[in-house]
C-alpha cells in the first residue's frame, strides 16, 4: 500500500464520496481522527456505510436510515470487521467526518485532520484485522505526514466531547498505540 501524489491509496478499494471539498491549506495536514460506524446501528457488514458516504443510502431500508437520510458526511477511509479498507476520499482533500470539533485549541478539525472510520460500535470489540489494517494505514499516514505524531491521533469523542462518544469504550487505544511503537 501506497499513498499517491493525488492523495489516494493503492491496493484498496476506492469508492469516490462528494462529500468532500478542497483544504484551505493543503499543506497542514497534522491531525488523524479515529471514528466507528455501523449501518443499521449495532450490524456490521452490507453496503450502507458506503452508500451514507456517496449519498446513495435508501431512507426506505431500515427506520433508522429515514433519521439520517440529509447526512452529507465521508471519511476519508473505512476499515471494515474483515480488515479490507475502503477510500472515500482522496487524503490531500478535506473530508467531512468531523463535524463541530477541536483540537489543540484549534476548531475546524476537518480543515487539518485525516479520518478513519472503522465499522463498530461502542458496545463491540475490534477485531484483530481491523487493528492491524489501522496500524499499517497509521504508519504509511505518519511517514507521509509527520507532523501527525502519536499526541496527534485522537478519537472522535476526543474531538468533539458531549457529541461523539466513538470510537467508544471498545477501542483497545493501549494496542493501537502498542502497535504503532513496534515498527
Amino acid at each position: 500500500m501506497r499513498i499517491l501524489s493525488d492523495g489516494w491509496l493503492t491496493g484498496v478499494r476506492r469508492c469516490v464520496s462528494p462529500n468532500c471539498d478542497e483544504r484551505p491549506a493543503p499543506d497542514d495536514i497534522s491531525l488523524l481522527v479515529i471514528h466507528a460506524i455501523s449501518l443499521p446501528p449495532d450490524c456490521f457488514g452490507g453496503p450502507h456505510v458506503r452508500e451514507l458516504f456517496c449519498n446513495t443510502l435508501d431512507p426506505q431500508a431500515h427506520p433508522f436510515f429515514d433519521k439520517i437520510k440529509d447526512l452529507r458526511v465521508s471519511a476519508h477511509l473505512f476499515v471494515r470487521r474483515t480488515g479490507q479498507i475502503q477510500q472515500f476520499v482522496p487524503l490531500i482533500a478535506r473530508a467531512w467526518h468531523a463535524g463541530q470539533s477541536q483540537f489543540d485549541g484549534r476548531e475546524r478539525c476537518n480543515d487539518f485532520s485525516i479520518g478513519i472510520e472503522l465499522e463498530g460500535t461502542d458496545r463491540h470489540p475490534f477485531t484483530a484485522a481491523q487493528y492491524r489494517a489501522l496500524i499499517r494505514l497509521t504508519r504509511r499516514i505518519q511517514a507521509r505526514w509527520p507532523a501527525i505524531t502519536a499526541q496527534r491521533i485522537a478519537g472522535h469523542s476526543d474531538i468533539a466531547p458531549g457529541r461523539k462518544t466513538d470510537p467508544g469504550p471498545c477501542f483497545d487505544w493501549a494496542r493501537y498505540r502498542a502497535g504503532l511503537r513496534c515498527a
